[in-house]
C-alpha cells in the first residue's frame, strides 16, 4: 500500500479507514479490527465523531490479538471547535488520548478554523503538545488560503495535513497548490461524496473498463492527486475493495475527465460559513 512522507519525515498511508457518522459501540470496535486485519494502517476518528472509545477497543483488541503493533499504526483525531481555546485544547488532546486508551496519537487535527481567529490560539496547544512529545504530528482540516495565511504567521510549526473535502465535483486546486507550495500534505474527507458520486456516468464507465468499483475509481483518483483518503464502510467485502487500489493507473486524459467534473458542489459545510459558537 503506498504511503506518503508528510514534512516532519513521518509516512502515513494513502488510504486510511474513516469511521465519520459511526455511532460508538461493539460494532464499530469489531469494524476497526477487521480493517486493521485486512490491511488498513490508517484510522482517522474525532473528538465530535464521539466514537473514540469505539476506536480505540477496536485497535487495543487487534494489537492484543497480534494483528499489528501500536508502532505500525497511524491514528488520527481532532478537537472540536467548542475547545479551542488553549487551555481546553490541551484538556480535549488528554480527553481523546483516555477514550482511545492510547498513550499518544500520531495526527492531531484542528477539525474546523471556524469564522473568527479563534483556531490560533488551538494550533498554539497542539505546537505544545508536540513541542512535549506528546503527539508524533499535528495539522489541521478544512482550512482555506487565507486561514492556513494566518495560521503560519502566527506560528512556528507548518502543519503536516490539511484535511479537506476533496473529490471530483469539488477539486479545491487553490487550496491544494498552496498546501503543496508550504510542504502541506492534502487529506480528503468524504470522498464519495456519501456515496453520491458512484452514481456519475464517467465514474461508472471507467469503472466498467479497469473492471473496478466505482469508489474504487474515485479513490484511485485521489491516489493519484497524492492526496490521502479515508473512506468509510462497515462491511468487510468493500474494506477489502478499498484497499485494492493500487493495481491500475487511470490515464492523463481520464483523470483531466474527472477534474472537470469540478462545479463547487460540496457535501459538507462551507468552512467560510460554519461557525460553531
Amino acid at each position: 500500500m503506498g504511503s506518503v512522507t508528510l514534512n516532519n519525515g513521518l509516512e502515513m498511508p494513502l488510504v486510511g479507514y474513516g469511521v465519520f457518522r459511526v455511532p460508538d459501540g461493539e460494532d464499530l470496535a469489531e469494524a476497526v479490527k477487521m480493517a486493521i486485519a485486512t490491511g488498513y494502517r490508517s484510522i482517522d476518528t474525532a473528538q465530535i465523531y464521539r466514537n473514540e472509545e469505539g476506536v480505540g477497543r477496536g485497535i487495543r483488541a487487534a494489537i492484543a490479538e497480534g494483528l499489528v503493533t501500536r508502532e505500525e499504526l497511524f491514528v488520527t483525531s481532532k478537537v472540536w471547535n467548542d475547545g479551542l481555546s488553549y487551555e481546553e485544547t490541551l484538556a480535549a488532546y488528554d480527553d481523546s488520548l483516555e477514550k482511545l486508551g492510547l498513550d499518544y496519537l500520531d495526527l492531531y487535527l484542528i477539525h474546523w478554523p471556524g469564522i473568527d481567529t479563534k483556531h490560533v490560539e488551538a494550533y498554539k496547544a497542539l505546537e505544545k503538545i508536540y513541542q512535549d512529545g506528546r503527539v508524533r504530528s499535528i495539522g489541521v482540516s478544512n482550512f482555506h488560503v487565507h486561514h492556513l495565511e494566518n495560521l503560519l504567521a502566527q506560528t512556528t510549526v507548518v502543519p503536516v495535513i490539511n484535511q479537506i473535502e476533496f473529490h471530483p465535483h469539488l477539486t479545491q486546486t487553490e487550496v491544494r497548490a498552496y498546501c503543496h507550495e508550504h510542504g502541506i500534505q492534502v487529506e480528503a474527507w468524504s470522498p464519495l461524496m456519501n456515496g453520491a458520486l458512484l452514481e456519475e456516468e464517467l465514474i461508472q464507465q471507467l469503472a466498467t473498463k479497469y473492471d473496478k468499483t466505482p469508489a474504487q475509481i474515485v479513490l484511485r483518483y485521489d491516489v493519484q492527486h497524492n492526496v490521502v483518503t479515508i473512506p468509510k464502510t462497515m462491511t468487510p467485502t468493500r474494506m477489502k475493495e478499498n484497499l485494492s487500489v493500487f493495481d491500475f493507473a487511470l490515464t492523463d486524459e481520464e483523470m483531466a475527465k474527472l477534474d472537470a467534473m469540478n462545479d463547487g458542489l460540496r457535501c459538507g459545510p462551507d468552512p467560510e460559513k460554519f461557525n460553531f459558537k
